[in-house]
């Protein structure tokens, strides 16, 4: 287990120490789908849906989520986030959710770009839930990280 850096020589989970890391500039982006019928799809676009903006508070959610995500992840570390921006459009069956969060410090934002992913496409599904219940949420994953020791990664 010595590979996995939140497993200590026991095999006891704890929080990575990055106290003697470098501060760097970092950026993770990262994806995810909902997958929806064209009706549902429309209702989202044109605006009517019984709760209001949904691409909107989807994507306020999204960020709240990345603020949020120390909170979430057990051995995740707060951070100073300095940007959240998540982008929200359709595709041929549904909607993409992106998320890209920066920071600089000692450790990356990966699983704040991810977190922001996931809050706002629960937020999706939970506005238009009346609607169609078998929307799939799907296809959450890391498209690039960048910054710090381990360098760039780009899916």
């Amino acid at each position: 287990m010595s590979d996995l850096t939140h497993f200590d020589a026991k095999g006891d989970a704890h929080m990575v120490d990055v106290s003697e890391k470098e501060l760097t500039n970092r950026v993770a982006v990262a994806e995810g789908y909902i997958r929806m019928s064209p009706e549902t799809l429309e209702i989202i676009q044109q605006g009517s849906a019984k709760k209001g903006d949904v691409a909107g508070v989807a994507r306020l959610a999204g960020i709240m989520g990345a603020k949020k995500t120390s909170d979430l992840i057990p051995l995740c570390h707060p951070l100073s986030i300095s940007k959240v921006a998540v982008e929200i459009e359709p595709v041929e069956d549904g909607l993409r959710v992106e998320a890209s969060v920066k920071t600089t410090g000692q450790t990356g934002v990966e699983m704040e770009a991810l977190t922001a992913v996931s809050t706002a496409l629960l937020t999706i599904y939970d506005m238009v839930k009346a609607v169609e219940k078998g929307m799939q949420i799907e296809g959450i994953r890391l498209i690039l990280k960048d910054g710090g020791k381990s360098g760039r990664f780009q899916a």
